[in-house]
């Protein structure tokens, strides 16, 4: 076996490092609490509990999985777009996240 190849099945065999960033407690506007719950909660635990109350409400697009639909409750969070992607969603849903002082 080539020494390329032993490093890169070494590299695939490490387990990865969470970023310290995603398990930091932010704090969250009324709106975004109103959704996941009381804060302070970390980035990640936000988004996993968006994904929740998503599948929960049943608000993906039955053509197009990668969008949402606003709710009334996801409605502030978005913006006021009734529909965003996936993507868009985790942007969107950051302006309602701040450091905690």
């Amino acid at each position: 076996m080539g020494l390329v190849r032993k490093i890169i099945i070494k590299f695939k065999a490490m387990p990865r490092k969470l970023n310290p960033a995603l398990r930091k407690p932010l704090k969250l506007s009324a709106e975004l609490e109103a959704v996941v719950g009381k804060g302070p909660m970390a980035r990640m635990d936000v988004v996993k509990n968006i994904w929740v109350y998503i599948k929960k409400e049943d608000l993906q697009n039955p053509e197009n999985k990668r969008n949402i639909i606003a709710d009334e409750k996801l409605l502030p969070l978005f913006d006021g777009k009734k529909e965003v992607s996936m993507f868009e969603m985790t942007k969107l849903v950051s302006k309602h996240m701040s450091n905690i002082d």
